[in-house]
């Protein structure tokens, strides 16, 4: 099995890609979706969210979600909304955020490479979640949201993808967020085997973003190969549709804190417990972290820089040494009594997307007692802890911009 190949995808009929494309399913509230869809019959998240054609009394995890996404695919099928493509293709990803820009390739991607190690992750899932996207799977006998992959940047790859996006996108869209997302279909056979064999001489592919997306890829696979006698390694089933992109052109934000308590001090007191930890400096202004070690800290109504002093960061531990890591080890364990970032509903986390302001407004509404600003996970970082096969701690990062659903799906 190749580590990537083409595929024939499933994505909206010439003209229409702005009529169906949506923001990932998981980066809005059931509210926020079906606000989305109004007026928008053919969104993709008629398909993602599909909740959003049922009462509001329906579990978003019922049997009835995962049976109403399958009768909206194939409603956009039947109404030619969305086509299937004759041939195997690649199809390369361009997404443009302001200045920045990313160019990568939509593909499928081998889940015994996954199974094996050799696509790596970072991340530990949550069963409900990938629960979800198991069902999902099976419902729509299609992989709809692509797993974010990352590859170590390497020339030709980059070269070939840049070749490749000339000329006319087959599918230019813009979203709401001014994200600019453009896709270009590579149907050419002697292209398609010279970039499935420069993929196939890199050493590993990390999962960015998609944790759950490629777990329950994997668990679908297992499933259907015990249940096909037939079964060869070919089969759709053992592919998961990803988009992978050079590690050089991804951008990870910082992910923010917010805390509910001092953990019984007052402001004062805290700030004293800070003190013998991290050299603290009072400023007049939001504090965006510039280096490893340094972080914003919002506590009632002023900021502050808070400084670890450079012995008290590990340098040979990949994970210890990440800022969400300092952070929680030399502060939010210790002080505040957050043990477990994944389960104390006194912690909570904020996109760097949102900005700084959204720190002091959390704070400021009497909800929340203090915020902490973190210095961004390196790309470099993230492909550390997973060649270590160890995990980050939850919300270690915030990829942006972010992909769009709808575009390219994956049939089994």
């Amino acid at each position: 099995m190749s580590l990537i190949r083409a595929f024939p995808g499933l994505r909206p009929a010439a003209g229409r890609a702005e009529e169906v494309a949506a923001p990932p399913y998981d980066v809005m509230s059931g509210t926020e979706a079906r606000e989305m869809v109004k007026d928008r019959p053919w969104s993709f998240l008629h398909i993602s969210r599909s909740e959003v054609d049922l009462p509001l009394s329906v579990d978003p995890y019922a049997p009835e979600v995962y049976a109403k996404a399958a009768e909206n695919l194939a409603t956009m099928r039947r109404e030619g909304v969305l086509v299937e493509d004759s041939s195997d293709s690649y199809y390369i990803y361009r997404l443009t955020m302001g200045s920045h820009t990313q160019l990568g390739v939509v593909a499928v991607a081998s889940v015994e490479a996954y199974d094996n190690g050799r696509i790596k992750r970072h991340e530990l899932t949550r069963p409900t979640k990938e629960q979800d996207r198991v069902n999902q799977i099976s419902a729509l006998n299609a992989q709809t949201g692509p797993v974010f992959l990352v590859y170590p940047s390497d020339d030709r790859i980059d070269d070939l993808l840049s070749n490749a996006a000339e000329g006319d996108a087959a599918m230019d869209v813009t979203g709401s967020d001014g994200v600019r997302h453009q896709i270009w279909v590579l149907s050419d056979k002697t292209r398609i085997t010279a970039l499935t064999l420069l993929f196939e001489q890199l050493p590993a592919l990390y999962v960015a973003d998609g944790h759950h997306r490629s777990a329950a890829a994997s668990r679908v696979a297992a499933e259907r190969r015990a249940a096909n006698p037939q079964h060869t390694g070919e089969e759709p089933y053992n592919y998961f549709l990803s988009v992978i992109f050079p590690h050089k052109q991804t951008r990870i934000l910082d992910y923010n804190r917010v805390v509910k308590d001092l953990n019984g001090m007052t402001g004062q007191q805290f700030l004293q417990a800070v003190s013998e930890r991290f050299k603290v400096e009072a400023v007049d202004q939001p504090v965006k972290p510039e280096q490893t070690g340094q972080f914003g800290m919002y506590l009632e109504g002023c900021w502050y820089r808070l400084v670890l002093a450079p012995q008290r960061i590990p340098s040979t531990d990949p994970v210890a040494s990440l800022d969400v890591s300092l952070l929680a080890n030399e502060l939010l364990d210790p002080m505040l009594g957050i043990i477990d970032q994944r389960t104390d509903s006194r912690i909570d986390f904020v996109g760097g997307i949102r900005g700084l302001k959204a720190l002091e407004q959390r704070v400021d509404s009497g909800d929340w007692a203090v915020a902490f600003a973190l210095y961004p996970t390196s790309m470099t970082a993230l492909m550390a802890v997973s060649d270590a096969g160890q995990i980050m701690p939850p919300k270690s990062t915030w990829f942006e911009p972010k992909l769009a659903d709808g575009l390219i799906s994956h049939l089994l």
